[in-house]
């Protein structure tokens, strides 16, 4: 097992690492930093991230995207600031949805746009009684002749404010079992009567999550995708590899408040010498550094694993709730490390601490995560 980057992984990180500190960052710190970002600066975004090559990173070449392997791109997604990364992750997941079962004529309109980052796609799946339980969407598709309508609400939908289309996740009535049988449909928003609401976020202020109302939304026939009960399958493919690229970058934040903690320990003195010389103070440091270290390493695995084919459920599970656990426990010893400095708005560490902790409730909370990976350990559900 190799643990060194290879020529070209060390020149994407740091080609990656240069754009967001010199193109992306810049056009964050232009805007309000608690409120979303407006629209015209997330497409100037997505230009440069398609001009990089990774608005499709996931999207295989020969559908005009990047094709990049799971590893490469979390390497990418570490030194993206977390709300583009989060958004992003979103845009492309949703691509990777819309593009398995969308037929010819839409890939062909669409797809272009999407690639070149002049429009912005979603995923609407989560509603108010139906997140992790995908057999819970109640929001309805009825067809009527030629015309086909969507009747629901949905909830903490990333992108929705600002998106150009969404694939949202439908129930087509119900199986034997009375389960919701899924379907997949493309809303072009441009097209579409819908109806968005901005929702305020404890962290990650600039990014964007919404709620999502469709009042017998009318979108045509050949805009549904795949076939009936397929969409929980792709929603879990996309799933897997969020997972452990959510855990990369919210480690990437923990990272930032470590550094700054280790830099306060070196230079606060207490008592005739600097904090670090203090043995609970070095202690707290190892632990930190260790678990970062550790979790990161468990996050890679995870989308090595992707790569090579093997099944990732239970391992992606496991690497998300790992690190997004470890990286708010590191930014909490900290603010501990750094006392009173440590709860001021100066450091930035409490705002770090909340983007952090955002992190932890998209693509599976750790309630589910444990259930997922304990279900892949003992081959029994917890759920059903």
């Amino acid at each position: 097992m190799n643990f060194e980057l290879d020529e070209e992984q060390e020149i994407l990180v740091e080609s990656v690492r240069r754009m967001s500190a010199d193109t992306l960052q810049p056009i964050l710190d232009r805007h309000d930093k608690d409120k979303p970002l407006p629209k015209s600066a997330m497409l100037e975004i997505y230009e440069h991230l398609a001009g990089f090559g990774i608005a499709a990173a996931r999207l295989p070449e020969e559908l005009g995207g990047s094709g990049l392997s799971m590893l490469s791109y979390g390497l990418v997604m570490e030194q993206l600031p977390p709300a583009i990364a989060l958004s992003l992750l979103s845009h492309d997941g949703s691509m990777t949805r819309f593009s398995a079962g969308a037929n010819e004529a839409l890939r062909n309109h669409y797809l272009p746009d999407f690639i070149a980052g002049r429009k912005i796609i979603c995923t609407a799946n989560s509603e108010p009684n139906a997140g992790s339980d995908s057999n819970a969407v109640s929001t309805r598709l009825e067809i009527e002749g030629d015309r086909a309508f969507i009747t629901g609400t949905k909830m903490w939908i990333t992108n929705a404010s600002i998106c150009d289309c969404m694939v949202v996740s439908c129930s087509t009535g119900n199986d034997e079992q009375g389960r919701p049988i899924p379907q997949r449909v493309f809303v072009d928003l441009a097209k579409a009567r819908v109806g968005l609401h901005e929702t305020a976020l404890a962290g990650l202020k600039q990014g964007h999550l919404c709620e999502v109302v469709f009042d017998r939304t009318e979108v045509p026939l050949d805009h549904l995708i795949g076939e009936p009960g397929d969409a929980g399958k792709y929603m879990t493919i996309v799933w897997n590899a969020n997972r452990p690229l959510i855990g990369l970058m919210t480690l990437a934040i923990a990272r930032r408040a470590f550094d700054v903690a280790m830099q306060h320990a070196m230079d606060r003195r207490q008592f005739g010498a600097p904090l670090a010389a203090r043995q609970l103070i070095q202690q707290e440091l190892s632990d930190m550094e260790a678990a970062l270290v550790s979790a990161r390493l468990t996050c890679l695995m995870a989308l090595a694993n992707l790569d090579s084919g093997r099944r990732g459920n239970g391992v992606s599970a496991m690497a998300k709730r790992l690190a997004t656990q470890a990286a708010v426990d590191v930014i909490n010893k900290a603010m501990h490390i750094c006392g009173g400095m440590g709860i001021t708005e100066e450091l930035g560490l409490a705002q770090l601490w909340q983007d952090a902790r955002v992190f932890q409730v998209p693509d599976g909370t750790q309630g589910i995560l444990a259930l997922i990976h304990g279900r892949e350990l003992t081959g029994i559900s917890a759920w059903r």
